[in-house]
């Protein structure tokens, strides 16, 4: 069972239920997924957006896109146009499937890890989680590692409000702190 269907069979309805919906396309679902990476040291070191670029790629299956500072900021020594970082936006199958691997593989690997603070759900019912290292990631291998970089996860869903957001989440397979 996919997990495209795992929510169509068995979230879809509980959450229709639960919130006394009755049109199933009424219900919160989650709309896409965007994987963001800043990377400062580009100003000095041009080769960093590559291998940031390569790593993100790997790890959402897609091809990424590089975000470029929108101004000046001379306290930071970045000019505007100048790359900054990388950004990868994923739908449909890669969404899910980057979803089921996020839940099933990359969550238990994080050290120390006592569930996402109720807290990275905003008002909009979107989840925001920060990875401090990309080697959590199954596709990513250590030796090719130059440094151990960050990474923000956004899961944007069509939830009215944080509670049916969180309840979504949960009924996923997402953990969150007790």
């Amino acid at each position: 069972m996919t997990f495209k269907d795992f929510y169509n069979q068995e979230v879809a309805p509980k959450l229709t239920k639960e919130f006394g919906v009755k049109n199933v396309m009424a219900v919160p679902k989650i709309i896409k997924i965007a994987i963001n990476v800043g990377a400062g040291e580009a100003v000095t070191n041009k080769n960093v957006i590559e291998k940031i670029q390569e790593q993100i790629s790997t790890i959402a299956g897609q091809k990424t896109v590089i975000t470029k500072a929108r101004t000046s900021v001379s306290a930071f020594k970045i000019r505007m146009g100048l790359p900054i970082g990388v950004k990868v936006t994923l739908r449909g199958k890669r969404m899910y499937h980057f979803l089921e691997k996020l839940i099933r593989i990359v969550i238990p690997r994080l050290k120390d890890f006592r569930g996402i603070p109720e807290s990275n759900i905003d008002q909009n019912g979107n989840l925001n989680i920060g990875f401090p290292e990309q080697i959590i990631f199954p596709e990513i291998d250590f030796d090719k590692i130059d440094k151990i970089r960050g990474l923000q996860v956004t899961v944007v869903t069509n939830a009215k409000n944080k509670e049916k957001g969180k309840k979504l989440f949960e009924m996923l397979g997402i953990p969150f702190m007790k």
